[in-house]
């Protein structure tokens, strides 16, 4: 009996200690695997990428394969939304047709406003080594008559002023400021379509250099393809007006009036413009009305710069007008102006002049540009992600409210001169001419509110209405004193109905509530998206 009690305790002992054996071997083998994983950890961390934007930790294969934006385009908008972008941690990668200098004959004056603006993007060194000459003010002439309207630069720092230069020489610079960041990639090639899936943008569709087809997914696709944009009909309703061309010269070594000044000469049929684009060289630009221009090709255009515009060019200049005539480098480009009319689309936004145009007589396209760049870089700025598309999307409409204050202001104005400026038989409008003219040699406040309007610097639509219909009250006033007959009193009325029917129009087109009241717009308080929201 002892025997077998002493086997059974031998069994029973033998099985406890197999048991507790394996319990040790499944703990040991746990251990070092996570032991293993704990190891591997740091590898995993060293080899991520941290988005400053968002805080997330992403593998440095991820981050090579995708990006946070896509820009198409990289002019003016582009090269300065990717810069931006970038500097604030967000992957960005533009494709742009053609990474060549280009050689354009507008896109030449920034409006203080703009300068300021490029201050706020930390892009105000592109405009140094491109040899850009500062601008002060305008001078005006008509009828043998001119008066200088300096910008009210008072209160603020010495460098602030307008800039004029070459065209492609500043967006060079702004294209290798913006490819120095190492988060954004600059890439030739043409975006043929944007990528959708149920109503979403995820990217693009394009042809490399080499034209290889390609394709390229993002959260957020920013279309900024310029005047020409094939991409644009897709995100806005767009209503393209061309209501004249521009034909462009070069003048070399020629001192103009009033250095350091852009000039407007308000001829017949329509205004002339020049200004200092190097230490070297002035831009002049004449404008045309309608599409059609004489024909560069067989001489039309060369005898109608003789016979026409010539005579009408300042005294100082008129030798170096008709020189750069005989030269023969004369170019044309269609202006074109065309109403912000987005249509909300998740994925997907619109900038630049694939968004919204306005006559180029007053130049502030690129300070429109900059300033909607301003108001973006702001909003995206809380985002951790851009992930949640239609969250994003309609978080996003109130870009389209708070960039109206500058955009309404400078394409109201530019919409407005440009029809007061050009010539017309018609008695009324000859008189608001005349005294849009008279009105800013006044001087003072006179000529210093509109040009701080112009300039960029004072973007209220309250006070362009005020100064615009302070002109057509002038113009009236000078038609009926000291002595007010029938027929002055009637082209006074029609005076004043016909500058109602030069601005209210376009006050339409740019959005009466938006413009003028645009606390009342819902979408004007929409907050970022929580941290879970997006």
């Amino acid at each position: 009996m002892v025997a077998v009690a002493l086997d059974q305790y031998a069994l029973g002992a033998t099985i406890v200690v197999s048991v507790f054996a394996l319990v040790v071997a499944i703990y040991t083998f746990v251990a070092a695997k996570k032991k293993v994983a704990g190891e591997e950890a740091p590898t995993e961390a060293v080899n991520c990428v941290v988005s400053a934007a968002n805080g997330e930790c992403r593998s440095a294969i991820a981050a090579a394969a995708d990006a946070d934006v896509i820009i198409v385009g990289a002019g003016v908008a582009g090269s300065a939304l990717a810069h931006t972008l970038g500097k604030d941690g967000r992957r960005v990668h533009v494709i742009e047709r053609d990474l060549t200098e280009p050689d354009r004959i507008v896109g030449e004056l920034l409006q203080p406003g703009g300068y300021l603006k490029l201050i706020e993007l930390g892009l105000e060194d592109c405009v140094n080594e491109i040899d850009a000459q500062r601008v002060f003010g305008y001078a005006l002439f008509k009828d043998g008559k001119n008066t200088r309207l300096s910008y009210p630069l008072e209160k603020f720092h010495s460098d602030v002023s307008g800039r004029s230069f070459h065209n492609g020489r500043f967006i060079m610079r702004m294209r290798e400021k913006s490819a120095s960041l190492p988060n954004v990639r600059l890439e030739q090639g043409t975006v043929t379509s944007l990528l959708e899936e149920n109503g979403t943008v995820k990217g693009v569709q394009y042809k490399t250099k080499d034209g290889k087809e390609m394709t390229a997914y993002a959260p957020l696709t920013v279309v900024c393809d310029g005047c020409f944009s094939n991409l644009r009909r897709s995100l806005c309703n767009p209503q393209v007006d061309i209501p004249s061309c521009f034909v462009g010269l070069v003048l070399e070594n020629c001192e103009l009036p009033y250095a350091n000044h852009g000039h407007v000469i308000l001829a017949d049929p329509s205004p002339i413009l020049f200004y200092p684009i190097s230490s070297t060289e002035v831009r002049c630009l004449v404008d045309v009305p309608g599409q059609k221009v004489p024909s560069i090709a067989n001489g039309e255009m060369a005898n109608y710069l003789k016979t026409v515009v010539a005579p009408q060019v300042p005294p100082e200049i008129h030798d170096s007008f008709v020189a750069a005539i005989d030269k023969g480098n004369i170019r044309t480009m269609p202006n074109r102006s065309m109403p912000a009319a987005p249509h909300p689309t998740p994925g997907a936004l619109l900038m630049g002049d694939a968004f919204n145009m306005r006559h180029p007589l007053t130049g502030g396209g690129m300070t429109v540009a900059l300033s909607d760049i301003v108001v973006l870089r702001n909003l995206l700025r809380p985002l951790r992600d851009l992930n949640d598309a239609p969250t994003l999307c309609k978080y996003l409409e109130s870009f389209y409210t708070l960039r109206k204050p500058v955009a309404s202001t400078i394409n109201t104005l530019a919409g407005a001169l440009y029809k007061v400026f050009c010539a017309s038989p018609d008695q009324a409008r000859k008189e608001m001419r005349e005294a849009c003219f008279d009105y800013l040699s006044l001087g003072g406040v006179f000529s210093t509110g509109p040009v701080s309007l112009l300039s960029g610097l004072n973007p209220r639509p309250l006070s362009l209405v005020l100064h615009f219909f302070a002109v057509a009250v002038y113009g009236v006033g000078r038609l009926c004193l000291p002595f007010p007959s029938p027929s002055r009193v009637w082209i006074g009325a029609r005076l004043i109905s016909g500058a109602s029917g030069i601005i209210f129009p376009i006050i339409k087109a740019e959005g009466v509530r938006q413009m003028f009241f645009p606390a009342t717009v819902p979408a004007y308080y929409r907050a970022p998206p929580v941290k879970g929201d997006n």
